[in-house]
């Protein structure tokens, strides 16, 4: 695909050529770098199992971790996730743009490594405006998983994910530092009730504000 790592630094006027030169790498399975409301992350298209092929052995990730994906919205859901349970609605309605990804159970046709096998899929839209822009400009959701190599932490500056990753990335979205703190709060609502799957940038506290249901239910073991 010749010059990788190509930082692109944000100009609104420039913002077609941007948008296509995304389009081109992601539609060629190749893997960009976009920030989010807390950290970088590495965005390939999601229905090509050899772009996440890719992006795994990017990141020494273990093929049985899911991987999340972000949507501009609630419409980019269709071809995602088999149903929208009404818990879900209800927190989208909250916390939708913002740091909440909701495991929602996933279509069958899915890619096996999106899911990790689990029929499930983690999803949300991020409060990044830049980076929402450009998944409606694409027209698909993108991976959203955190730039950095399993167990080191993640980049939250183009230059860190340059030089973390080097020739392996095909386009890097520089749009200013990320925030940092805490990554994204998850919330598992495949089963019966609504389940914490790892506490993050929105509080516990604040979740069952709004589905009182999980403040009786103790937290589960974290996700990475």
């Amino acid at each position: 695909m010749g010059h990788m790592g190509r930082i692109r630094k944000w100009r609104e006027e420039d913002v077609g050529a941007l948008w296509a030169e995304a389009r081109t790498v992601l539609q060629r399975g190749g893997i960009m770098a976009v920030p989010t409301e807390t950290f970088y992350g590495l965005a390939v298209d999601p229905f090509q199992e050899e772009a996440l092929v890719r992006l795994f052995n990017l990141k020494d990730r273990p093929p049985e971790k899911p991987v999340l994906v972000l949507v501009d919205g609630q419409e980019m859901l269709a071809p995602l996730v088999q149903e929208v349970p009404e818990v879900a609605a209800r927190l989208m309605a909250r916390f939708w743009p913002g740091p909440l990804t909701i495991i929602f159970p996933s279509r069958p046709q899915l890619p096996w490594r999106l899911t990790g096998g689990t029929g499930t899929i983690g999803v949300r839209q991020p409060r990044q405006n830049i980076t929402c822009r450009l998944i409606t400009a694409l027209k698909f959701p993108i991976t959203g998983t955190s730039a950095n190599r399993a167990g080191c932490r993640p980049c939250v500056r183009a230059a860190e994910v340059a030089q973390e990753f080097g020739e392996q990335l095909d386009l890097i979205l520089d749009a200013g530092p990320c925030p940092g703190g805490l990554p994204s709060t998850i919330v598992d609502v495949t089963k019966a009730s609504p389940r914490l799957i790892r506490a993050g940038a929105i509080p516990r506290a604040a979740l069952v504000e709004i589905i009182p249901e999980m403040g009786r239910i103790s937290a589960t073991g974290g996700a990475g």
